[in-house]
């Protein structure tokens, strides 16, 4: 059987669709899309679209191929939801609804990005990475595995707020393995969460955070370990 094409659905030539692909109306799939099987693009998503860059942007260097957007097996990309070129989403991964993939941002399986967040450009993100509603992750972010982002947190990668020399290079957050960031978190740029370290809610981090330590406050400040009942094996 062909791929489930909606009416409404629009999918461009140079397409590459999986039999078992469907694309619900209004959803719109762009040229060089590669959807693994049993993917799903609910309606008004727009899956392989290109940016459009300001001048001088470092988010695509000039004459730059992006290549496709490539997704694995069983993605859902939820309603009014936006990925661009360029970027590879692992297996089973969820895409909320209103969700923006930016160009070259890597999603790992069984992840999950909420309703209305952001993931920009180059990130990298792991695998069974939870991203609540709301959550803006800056260009070069880097998540690693089984981390918990909770909503409204923000990331940034830029300490000049763009009054820097063209080709100054950004700084995103690295978050390690199964740390934890509590509702409403600013992370400035370049700081480290250690693994299994846990960033409360409301918190403003401007400099690292050491594995296990629990930090808290404007600006955030350590105020215990995480203990061996908290670490995410017992939890898997």
């Amino acid at each position: 059987m062909p791929p489930d094409i909606a009416p409404g659905a629009f999918v461009a030539e140079g397409a590459r669709l999986d039999d078992s692909v469907a694309v619900e109306p209004g959803a719109v799939v762009h040229a060089g899309v590669r959807l693994g099987a049993d993917c799903l693009i609910e309606a008004g998503a727009v899956v392989g679209k290109r940016p459009r860059l300001r001048p001088r942007s470092s988010a695509l260097a000039a004459g730059e191929e992006l290549g496709p957007l490539v997704l694995g097996e069983a993605v859902t990309v939820c309603a009014g939801a936006v990925v661009y070129a360029g970027s590879r989403i692992g297996d089973r991964v969820i895409i909320g609804d209103q969700v923006q993939v930016r160009e070259r941002a890597q999603i790992g399986t069984d992840t999950v990005v909420g309703r209305g967040s952001t993931v920009d450009f180059q990130s990298v993100v792991g695998e069974r990475v939870l991203i609540q509603t709301g959550v803006y992750l800056t260009g070069g972010a880097v998540v690693e595995d089984d981390v918990f982002i909770g909503p409204g947190v923000v990331t940034t990668n830029d300490h000049t707020m763009g009054r820097h020399p063209p080709g100054q290079g950004l700084a995103g957050p690295v978050l390690r393995r199964a740390c934890r960031v509590g509702g409403g978190a600013v992370l400035v740029p370049g700081v480290e969460i250690g693994e299994e370290a846990f960033v409360a809610a409301g918190a403003v981090v401007t400099r690292d955070v050491a594995p296990r330590q629990v930090v808290m406050g404007v600006p955030a400040r350590g105020v215990r370990q995480v203990g061996e009942p908290d670490l995410i094996e017992r939890w898997k």
